[in-house]
Formats: C-alpha cells, sequence, structure tokens
C-alpha cells in the first residue's frame, strides 16, 4: 500500500509542478499530510537533491521513497515522478506524428524553429561570454579547448560523448585537479 501511496503522490508531484523549486512546495505538501516526513527531513531532503547531480524531481523522490520505504519505494517515486513527464511527450510525440504533414503544423514549426534555434544561440553566447571572455580577458585554455571541441566534432566526426570526455579531462588538467599552470 505504501509503493501506491508513493508513486500516487510522486505523480501528483510531476504533474502539478514544473521542476526545480517549484516542486518544494508539493513535496512539502505530500511528505508531511502522509507523515513521511518531518520538517528536518524535508530541509535535508531539498538540500541533498540541491547537491546531487540530476533533476530535483528524480532526487528527492529517489530521497523521498528511500527514506519513506527503502530501495523499492525510491523506485517507485522516481517511476512517479517520471510517469507524468513520459506520458506527456508519449502524447505530443504521437500527436506530431498523425499530423506533422498538415499545414497547420507545418505554420507552427516554422515559428518554433527559429525561436529554439534563437534560444541556443543565446545560451552560446552567454557561455562565450562568460567562459571564453571573462572579465580578466580572454581565456585561452578555454578558447583552445572550445575550438578543439568544434574541430572534434565538424572534421573528425567524434561522438559527443567523448569529446565531452576529452573537454573534462583538460578542463581537469587546465584548471582543476592537476593543473599545469
Amino acid at each position: 500500500m505504501i509503493y501506491l501511496q508513493l508513486f500516487i503522490s510522486f505523480v501528483k508531484i510531476g504533474f502539478t509542478s514544473f521542476g526545480g523549486m517549484s516542486m518544494v512546495p508539493v513535496i512539502m505538501e505530500e511528505m508531511g499530510s502522509h507523515g513521511w516526513m518531518t520538517a528536518e527531513d524535508i530541509s535535508n531532503l531539498i538540500a541533498i537533491a540541491e547537491m546531487t547531480p540530476g533533476s530535483l524531481g528524480v532526487n528527492c523522490a529517489t530521497f523521498a521513497g528511500n527514506q519513506t520505504a527503502g530501495f523499492f519505494g525510491g523506485l517507485v517515486a522516481v517511476l512517479g515522478v517520471l510517469s507524468p513527464a513520459l506520458t506527456l511527450t508519449l502524447a505530443v510525440a504521437i500527436f506530431f506524428t498523425k499530423f506533422k504533414k498538415s499545414p497547420v503544423m507545418q505554420g507552427i514549426l516554422r515559428v518554433v524553429k527559429p525561436i529554439c534555434v534563437a534560444m541556443i544561440l543565446g545560451v552560446l553566447v552567454t557561455l562565450f561570454r562568460s567562459n571564453i571572455l571573462p572579465a580578466a580577458g580572454i581565456d585561452l585554455f578555454a578558447l583552445g579547448i572550445a575550438v578543439l571541441c568544434f574541430v572534434l566534432l565538424r572534421t573528425k566526426k567524434c561522438s559527443i560523448p567523448a569529446v565531452i570526455g576529452i573537454a573534462a579531462a583538460l578542463g581537469v588538467v587546465c584548471y582543476g585537479v592537476f593543473p599545469i599552470i
């Protein structure tokens, strides 16, 4: 019964919040109303979820479910919080496949595609300015890593995970654990 309650609670959390910190009030309400966690436990839950890699919702579900009902509780809670996103994504995929040739859908995509490209370019400009052009001037190591990644992706056709690994290793060597400077 606890697994069903966890699943339903985290489905509610997934459907009624939009990720990130907007989930916190719903998580607090669900955990408190069922008596699964104290206010201190919930505070710890949020702190741990924020510190660990991954989405806040999945991290909170894992921790809360595990604290409430062990390993399977964590698994059920994660499935619950991911169910709304999966359901909506599948519905959109089915809708898109069915109507992708319609003039209305083509019109929508004609508007959405440039907006998506502009958003990605905005992120690239922001990352470029903060990483390659910091206040101290041009960061030649960061610029070198960026150019190398671009070359590996475009001309050498390296896989994205390989390029991410190479960039991470170079970042660790240039800036992190084993700086060469």
